[in-house]
């Protein structure tokens, strides 16, 4: 799963996959604006066929709180 991630966070923000780690975030990924955000939230709905909720969209701001709601998405509800 982190590779996934990583190849969708480089896809969403036009970067090598080289460049996305566990520590990458808003904070250092230059072109994370907006715009961005919502690609990445698109490309990680369609690769793990989740629907990501709209409270966790905001929060998804760096590379281990979106590894945190995807897996969140897979738990299957109580």
């Amino acid at each position: 799963m982190q590779n996934r991630i990583k190849q969708i966070m480089a896809k969403a923000f036009e970067l090598p996959v080289e460049q996305i780690t566990e520590q990458s975030s808003q904070d250092n990924i230059g072109n994370w604006d907006s715009l961005h955000h919502i690609k990445l939230i698109v490309f990680l709905e369609r690769e793990f066929d989740v629907s990501i909720p709209d409270d966790e969209v905001g929060n998804m701001l760096n590379y281990r709180l979106i590894e945190r709601v995807i897996n969140n998405c897979n738990e299957p509800a109580r």
